[in-house]
Order: C-alpha cells, then structure tokens, then sequence
C-alpha cells in the first residue's frame, strides 16, 4: 500500500470527479480535516499504483479498483461498495425535448456538433456510455461524433458552456448543474452497474470510509441523487 508521507493530520482522499460536490458536504460534517482531490478514476488509481500519498480512495468503476488490488494497492478486506448511480442524455438548459432517442434524431440534434462524454476506454462514465450506444444500436452512427473528455465533469462543462449539444453524464453530475437539462434517462440494464468502491489504503484512512458508510452520509449521498446500497435513491 501507498505509505503515507503527509506531515499534517488530514485525511487525504482520491475519488472520482463526480463526487466533488457530495464529499465535500460530507466532509464538512466530518470531526477530522478532510483534503479530497477528485479527477478521473482510471487516472486516480494510476496514481495510487505509483505512490501516491492517499488514506483513502473512491472510484466510480469496480474494475479500476479490481485492477488496483492486482496491483497490490488496495486490501480487498478494506474494499466497500459506497453508492451507485445512473447514466442519463443531455443538452444545455434551454434545449428542447429530445421524444425520441434514435440515431437519426441525435445525429440531427448534434447537427455538425459532438457528443461530450467521458474516455470510452478510461473514464467510467464514459465506459458506461459506450455500453449503453452498443447495446441501443447506436455506437456506429454515435462514434465519428464524439467528443470524449478526461473526466465525466469536463463532458458535463462542454455541455453547460454550449460546445457541445449532447452528452452523456451521471444524474448527480447533471442535478448540479443549472446550465444542462436531462433529455433521457439511460435504462440501468443497457450497460453495467454504476458502482463506487471505496477502501482505506492506510489506518489514518479507516475512520473516513466508516463514515462514508454511516447514516448522516447516506442521507447526504441520497439528497445528491446517488443510489444507496439497496437500489434507494
């Protein structure tokens, strides 16, 4: 495991860009002092691999965290399924109604444009996009037009800031940000779970991941839109 070489007291947390805001709250209720430092978790579990000074890490990709065990990074007696989430379709604030989710009315809704998501080989949400395309039959007509991005919230910004029609993001992602609007919830059986695993990596890192798992957290998690162990929203 990652030594941790820190010379204050906080706890420092690597997790998936689509927990920003949600750990944030979470920490400010916390009795120690949090540091958490949020991008994509292919990225994140590469830098845990080589080293980096981590107490705890959350990813939005049980694979990534499968891979960080082989590694011998994370202790799978340590290793806890946090929250889920969904996958849905997006456009800026003002855009309208999207009735029909077909090849033909997205590739007339990019109108020359891209479709902002995450790395379909990297990124998790990104992953779980290119899932979902494949199994609707849509992957061909959506591949030349993408536009894929280091982190889901990057795909999220290009659509907010109107650079890009579409994009395919995380509810949670999409809940907090004014400047899109949800156009298709993705069906959960058209890619695999959204599950974020969580491990401490060190002991200071154990008290943090307990109480990511208490109830005051759940209940700030679910206020967020993430789906609790259980499938409760």
């Amino acid at each position: 495991m990652p030594a941790r070489t820190m010379a204050d007291d906080r706890t420092v947390v690597f997790a998936a860009a689509s927990l920003h805001g949600v750990l944030a709250e979470i920490a400010s209720h916390y009795t120690g002092d949090v540091a958490v430092s949020v991008g994509g978790s292919g990225q994140i579990a590469r830098q845990i691999a080589q080293g980096a000074p981590a107490d705890v890490v959350i990813l939005a990709s049980a694979a990534w965290m499968d891979w960080l065990e082989e590694q011998g990074s994370v202790d799978h007696g340590r290793r806890v399924d946090l929250v889920g989430n969904r996958l849905v379709l997006i456009g800026p604030s003002g855009a309208s109604e999207l009735p029909d989710v077909t090849a033909d009315a997205l590739l007339e809704r990019l109108d020359g444009g891209r479709i902002a998501m995450g790395q379909t080989r990297g990124v998790p949400a990104g992953i779980y996009g290119r899932e979902w395309l494949e199994a609707a039959g849509l992957w061909a007509a959506m591949e030349p037009h993408l536009a894929e991005t280091d982190s889901v919230r990057a795909a999220l910004a290009l659509v907010a800031r109107g650079e890009a029609p579409l994009g395919i993001v995380y509810v949670t992602d999409a809940a907090a940000e004014a400047g899109v609007r949800i156009l298709y919830g993705v069906p959960d059986a058209l890619h695999a779970p959204i599950v974020y695993p969580a491990a401490a990596l060190t002991e200071a890192g154990k008290p943090f991941v307990e109480f990511l798992q208490a109830d005051a957290a759940r209940k700030i998690f679910a206020a967020h839109g993430f789906v609790l162990p259980g499938g409760t929203p």
